[in-house]
């Protein structure tokens, strides 16, 4: 199975996904840590790819996603961002928002806790 065949089915068969340095519950870059950290926080459940432990899919979610870094996050099959930019969803609201709309469980209050704590 080539690479993008990996991901595609990786990111069709899981709500929330996503590509990191690392895993969830051990990430091992600061990005990578922050926004599985706010996932983590929000009590959503994802699937997290270590793209360190596959040199293929480290490269091929970067032309998979024309996107040049990672981690990289994908809700339903579409990519969302890096960590710069779910930062920016997560304290303005735009990530409770997309995730309502796509049927993902969070914690509101959680959310709310992490734009009070930036504030």
């Amino acid at each position: 199975m080539t690479a993008e065949a990996k991901i595609k089915e990786t990111i069709t068969s899981n709500d929330v996904v996503l590509f990191m340095k690392g895993t969830k519950s051990m990430p091992q870059c600061g990005f990578s840590s922050r926004v599985a950290g706010v996932l983590n926080f929000m009590g959503v459940e994802f699937a997290d790819v270590n793209v360190l432990a596959d040199d293929e899919i480290r490269q091929g979610i970067k032309n998979f996603s024309d996107w040049p870094t990672i981690p990289q996050l994908y809700v339903k099959g579409e990519f969302v961002g890096g960590c710069d930019i779910i930062t920016e969803m997560t304290l303005s609201g735009e990530l409770d928002t997309l995730f309502a709309q796509q049927g993902v469980d969070f914690d509101e209050d959680a959310a709310e806790k992490i734009r009070e704590a930036n504030a």
